[in-house]
C-alpha cells in the first residue's frame, strides 16, 4: 500500500485504465495533473489516501480482461483512435453543448448568474479545442505516423519543419491545461453539476452533458499527455539521434 501511494497517477492509469474511474470519483486529476504521486494528489484534494487505495484494491476483485492496453498500441494506431473516438465526440457534442449552455444562461441566468460565466467559459473551450484538434490532425499526428512507419520499415524519417516534436507537443499540453482549468472552473461554479430545484429539463441535460464532456476530455488528455506524446518523443529521439 505504501508503495502504491507513491506511484505516479498517470502511470497507474496507463497500467490499468479502470483506475481512471476511481480517480474521477475523488476528483483527482489523472491527465494534466497526473505527474504526481497518489499520496500528494490526495492531500491536495483533501481526501483520505486510504479510501482511494481501498477502491483501487477493489478493482482486483472485479472480473476483467485486463482493460485496453493503450500503451502497447502502435503510435499511429493510437493517434487514429484518438481522432476517431475523442475528436469525433468533441465535434458531435460541442454544437449541442454550446447551444444548451447559452439557452440555460438566457433562461435562468438572472437567478443563477454562474450560468452566464459557465456559458462564456464553455464558448472559450469550444473555440480552443476546435483549433487544437485541427493542429493535431494536420500537423502533429501525421508526423507521429511518419515516425511509426519508419520504425516498422527500418528507415530514417525526415526531420519535421518544426524541428522536434517537443515544440508542438509543448503547445498541445499548454492547451490541454487551459481546457482542464476551464472545466474545473465550470465544475466548481456548478457545485459539481448539481441542478437546483428550479432547474428545467434542459438545465439538467446540460449539466449531464458537461459532466460527460469533462470525463471524456480527461480520458482524451491522458492518452495524449501520458502515452502518445512521451512515447512519440522517445521514438523521435531514437530514430533521429
Amino acid at each position: 500500500m505504501a508503495n502504491t501511494s507513491q506511484k505516479m497517477i498517470k502511470d497507474m492509469v496507463t497500467e490499468d485504465f479502470r483506475t481512471a474511474a476511481v480517480f474521477e470519483k475523488y476528483s483527482i486529476d489523472f491527465c494534466c495533473g497526473g505527474k504526481k504521486p497518489l499520496e500528494a494528489a490526495c492531500l491536495e484534494q483533501g481526501v483520505d489516501v486510504a479510501d482511494v487505495l481501498a477502491d483501487l484494491g477493489n478493482l482486483n476483485n472485479i472480473a476483467s480482461s485486463g482493460g485496453t492496453r493503450f500503451a502497447d498500441w502502435d503510435l499511429d494506431f493510437l493517434a487514429d483512435y484518438i481522432v476517431q473516438n475523442h475528436h469525433q465526440y468533441l465535434r458531435r457534442i460541442i454544437p449541442s453543448l454550446s447551444a444548451h449552455t447559452e439557452k440555460v444562461a438566457n433562461v435562468h441566468g438572472r437567478n443563477h448568474p454562474e450560468l452566464v460565466a459557465i456559458a462564456d467559459r464553455f464558448s472559450a473551450i469550444a473555440s480552443e479545442l476546435t483549433g487544437h484538434m485541427m493542429k493535431e490532425e494536420q500537423i502533429l499526428f501525421p508526423y507521429i505516423s511518419v515516425l511509426a512507419a519508419a520504425r516498422r520499415e527500418g528507415t530514417t524519417p525526415r526531420r519535421p519543419p518544426f524541428q522536434t516534436l517537443r515544440n508542438p507537443i509543448r503547445m498541445m499540453e499548454a492547451e490541454h491545461q487551459s481546457a482542464g482549468d476551464a472545466l474545473a472552473f465550470i465544475r466548481s461554479s456548478s457545485l459539481g453539476f448539481a441542478v437546483p430545484p428550479d432547474g428545467c429539463t434542459t438545465y439538467r441535460v446540460t449539466y449531464q452533458e458537461l459532466e460527460e464532456f469533462e470525463r471524456d476530455l480527461h480520458q482524451h488528455v491522458h492518452l495524449e499527455n501520458n502515452i502518445l506524446f512521451p512515447k512519440s518523443i522517445e521514438l523521435e529521439d531514437l530514430l533521429l539521434q
